[in-house]
């Protein structure tokens, strides 16, 4: 009963947090939209029937029944049509979206209104009023990575020695548990023991377990001079470290792939140690790159999409297994977040800080995303926005007449296409992440 009870509470903290996010999303279009003077009608949290709603003002303000989306209306999003009106019922299916768009953009405005229209305001008032969503997100995850990485702290290598290996295997090996004849590790035959702090290697004094690996990489088969610190005591031990195949790791510690993403091995000094880890609260400094390389990953799933889609399925109605970098639903995201909730072994502190993490990282997604040049998404705006600035600048510069407000809503047939591959890939993430899952642990 009480890992369900946990379960739930990972979830219901995820939706929560989903929530806020979103609604802190409109609020990013809300507020630079009333400073220019345009007329929003609703600002609506969720999708399907409304649940609670109180109107202020002009504004309607109200939850719905399903916390995965939300919007804010605002009036006259889209321009009216230049010369003879078409009409939706003699022109077909596509015009007759275009038209519909517009009709609802028209009726949106009403009468002593008609300046207060969202496609009158100069462009950079359109693009500040779109890219508002998007931002909130972005700082909301500047906040959330500052809250993980400053206060939490980071689990990063200590250099402490957490375990020593009892025999030497090859780091491509597919045994990795000692048998009899295996060669004993250079590490153990020194003497070194779990909880001995390095000092210094070959006469370095160690900063970070980084810079010991480095040294014993460099020096296979020749003595070295250990000094660690034990029970308060300091002593001096000779290593030798034998040459083994081990991966290649870059100046981060991580190891090295190659294009098909295996990783890369050579031969190096081996030793048989690994650190101890400890948790390190980091510096202000180390907020905006972490925000900036989670930017850049979700921005490499986004680029790759198809044939991260592609792999989803395969792994959904095959046998493959799901990549835990790849596209996961709200759905899976949420039974991420539950699973971890109920794990006895994490900490509460590192359970908060997972939490965290995950909404931080939800909150760079969703920036990202919307940001995509595609109608409905808030990129679409913006990239029509910027082509109406260009096409304005060119006729000025020109001393051409003046082209007038891009109609957006002549890519309603596209918007259509849009909406329903998004859904299908919805869809598709969702089945997934119930038949199955990204497995984490």
């Amino acid at each position: 009963m009480d890992s369900v009870l946990a379960f739930l509470l990972g979830v219901v903290i995820i939706v929560i947090g989903l929530a806020v996010s979103i609604g802190l999303h409109e609020i990013g279009h809300l507020v630079p939209a009333k400073l220019f003077g345009v007329k929003v009608t609703q600002y609506m949290i969720g999708f399907g029937p409304t649940i609670w709603s109180r109107r202020k003002g002009e504004t309607e303000y109200g939850l719905k029944a399903i916390p995965l989306g939300g919007y804010i209306s605002m009036i006259g999003m889209f321009p009216p049509a230049k010369g003879e009106r078409v009409h939706a019922d003699s022109t077909g299916f596509f015009r007759g979206l275009v038209q519909d768009a517009r009709d609802s953009s028209t009726e949106s405005i009403t009468p002593g209104d008609e300046h207060r229209a969202f496609y009158l305001l100069p462009v950079w008032k359109r693009i500040i009023v779109m890219f508002g969503g998007p931002f909130m997100n972005l700082l909301l995850a500047v906040v959330l990575f500052g809250v993980l990485l400053m206060g939490f702290g980071v689990s990063q290598a200590s250099t402490t020695v957490g375990s020593v290996s009892a025999c030497a295997l090859p780091a491509t090996s597919e045994r990795q548990t000692c048998e009899p004849g295996d060669p004993a590790a250079p590490g153990a035959a020194a003497g070194i023991e779990p909880g001995d702090r390095i000092v210094s290697v070959a006469g370095e004094p160690i900063e970070s377990w980084n810079e010991s690996t480095a040294i014993i990489r460099d020096h296979p088969a020749k003595p070295v001079a250990f000094v660690v610190e034990r029970d308060g005591e300091t002593i001096e031990l000779e290593v030798t470290p034998m040459l083994s195949e081990r991966f290649v790791i870059d100046e981060k510690g991580q190891v090295v792939t190659d294009a098909s993403g295996e990783p890369l091995a050579e031969s190096a000094g081996f030793v048989g140690i690994s650190a101890a880890a400890e948790t390190v609260q980091q510096p202000v400094t180390a907020v905006l790159p972490a925000v900036g390389e989670n930017v850049a990953g979700v921005a490499g799933i986004i680029l790759n999409l198809p044939q991260r889609i592609i792999d989803v399925a395969n792994a959904a109605f095959g046998p493959e297994e799901r990549d835990p970098n790849g596209p996961m639903s709200v759905v899976g995201v949420g039974r991420l977040a539950g699973e971890i909730a109920t794990i006895d072994e994490i900490p509460i502190a590192s359970k908060a800080a997972t939490m965290v993490g995950i909404l931080g990282s939800l909150n760079i997604a969703l920036f990202v995303f919307n940001l995509i040049p595609l109608l409905p998404l808030d990129g679409g705006h913006i990239a029509g926005a910027l082509w109406e600035g260009i096409r304005r600048g060119f006729a000025k510069l020109f001393r051409r007449p003046d082209p007038g407000p891009v109609d957006l809503a002549k890519l309603m047939p596209v918007t259509l296409a849009v909406v329903v591959v998004f859904g299908a890939m919805s869809a598709l993430l969702i089945y997934a992440d119930i038949v199955k899952p990204v497995q984490l642990f």
